[in-house]
């Protein structure tokens, strides 16, 4: 496919812009599982980039090894190298990289669920920078945001919808002041409507200057976010390139998107309709 990448083909790491992200030859294992293979991508300050692939592809295990909490699931770094504005993250704890401005918000939202909205909201505040009127701020903007934070500020997070905790994670994240936001399948149980909106939110977000690495499962939400798009198989990347050749690609449209191939459907159609016939001439 003309602009993917193919694996083994890493882009020059020098001169990077500040807030870039970049992994090189990442392999993570659990054990004797090797559950990433090589993985190599980037991240430009301000762009939304994707990562797609089935489960156990890898996906959360790669934003895992990215954010340093991959030892809290049992996991380690095999071999190759994350870094971040150009400071390689090899042995860095995962809260002085969410004071580097580098912040996961989780798969399955993980809100505190005794802890009434505004705490959840102060709980992300927990080592940024700027202390209390940058925290005020950051609320501000969250707010913003997500009205309905607000609204059920008193309210026991746990007591929130699916789509309303999957506002409050996100919030959560946005209240250090993130650079880049890892968001791990934010769609994910949410029904179509609450998706669109927090993607939309998603969009705003990125627009006011934060980036995001996002993976999910939606490809066709995913991919209308994103500029760039990796797809992971069995721990490696498969392709990668712009988000709009990605989808238009027969391969990632049929494993992906749900989208067969016209020729072969119509195929499939006629010969359904020819079977039919014939049964019934020989019933």
């Amino acid at each position: 496919m003309e602009g993917a990448v193919p694996v083994g083909s890493p882009r020059s790491s020098s001169g990077s812009p500040p807030g870039a992200l970049e992994v090189r030859g990442l392999s993570v294992g659990y054990g004797p599982v090797r559950a990433l293979r090589g993985v190599t991508l980037d991240v430009p300050a301000g762009s939304v980039v994707a990562v797609l692939g089935g489960n156990g592809a890898g996906k959360s295990t790669l934003l895992r090894a990215i954010s340093r909490t991959l030892r809290h699931h049992g996991g380690a770094v095999a071999g190759g190298s994350v870094a971040y504005d150009g400071h390689d993250l090899r042995g860095t704890g995962a809260a002085r990289v969410v004071a580097a401005g580098l912040v996961q918000v989780p798969e399955g939202r993980q809100v505190f669920a005794r802890m009434t909205v505004a705490d959840n909201l102060r709980a992300g505040a927990l080592g940024a920078s700027g202390g209390r009127a940058a925290a005020r701020r950051a609320q501000a903007r969250v707010h913003a945001l997500f009205p309905v934070l607000a609204d059920r500020a008193h309210q026991r997070a746990g007591l929130l919808s699916g789509g309303e905790q999957q506002m409050l994670a996100l919030g959560r994240a946005l209240m250090s002041g993130p650079r880049l936001l890892l968001l791990d399948e934010p769609s994910l149980g949410l029904a179509p409507l609450m998706a669109a909106r927090i993607a939309e939110t998603v969009q705003v977000i990125n627009t006011e200057g934060t980036s995001v690495l996002l993976v999910e499962q939606n490809a066709a939400l995913a991919l209308r976010l994103a500029t760039t798009a990796y797809v992971l198989d069995v721990g490696e990347v498969a392709l990668h390139g712009p988000a709009a050749e990605l989808a238009a690609s027969d391969e990632v449209r049929r494993r992906y998107l749900g989208v067969v191939d016209e020729t072969a459907a119509e195929d499939a159609g006629r010969a359904q309709a020819t079977a039919s016939t014939l049964s019934r001439w020989t019933a």
